[in-house]
């Protein structure tokens, strides 16, 4: 009986063990995993709104630092490049590109001329501004009350 094969020795010398499979599987899962964020063509409500809390915590930080150093402090906004950088920690906030950042800011502050700027004055007043955060389907904003400097968010739910 030297040329008959049993069952369990075909069995046992073709394809793949369990432990391979399941390795393999767990392979592909894992890269599977990493590349789904990367895939993702568009920025998620959940994460917009995220970035709009990101921008007010900013706007707060800053308020906050030109009462406690008793000086003025600008955050800026670049609209076009979707970056706002934090005035007195030089925090920078950077958006993804299908964030579209608009704003509505005075022309003048305190006597000066406002260029792509919330400014915040010593006392916590501010001369006010609007920051937009939108993608396709939906939109949020950050108001910046002109008179107390208070910051707001509002949320469009649409």
């Amino acid at each position: 009986m030297s040329g008959a094969r049993t069952i369990s020795d075909a069995l046992g010398q073709a394809g793949f063990s369990l432990l391979e499979v399941v390795c393999a599987l767990a392979i592909v899962a894992a890269l599977a995993a990493l590349a789904v964020p990367w895939l993702s063509p568009t920025t998620s409500r959940q994460k917009l709104e995220a970035y709009l809390v990101e921008t007010a915590a900013l706007l707060k930080a800053d308020r906050a630092a030109a009462r406690r150093r008793g000086t003025p402090v600008a955050t800026e906004v670049n609209a076009a490049q979707g970056r706002i950088r934090s005035g007195a920690s030089g925090q920078l906030l950077r958006l993804p590109r299908d964030v579209r950042v608009t704003t509505v800011l005075p022309q003048y502050c305190n006597g000066r001329p406002t260029t792509g700027e919330i400014s915040f004055l010593p006392s916590g007043l501010s001369c006010g501004g609007v920051v937009t955060l939108s993608r396709p389907g939906a939109a949020c904003e950050v108001r910046i009350n002109w008179l107390t400097g208070g910051i707001e968010i509002v949320l469009n739910r649409s």
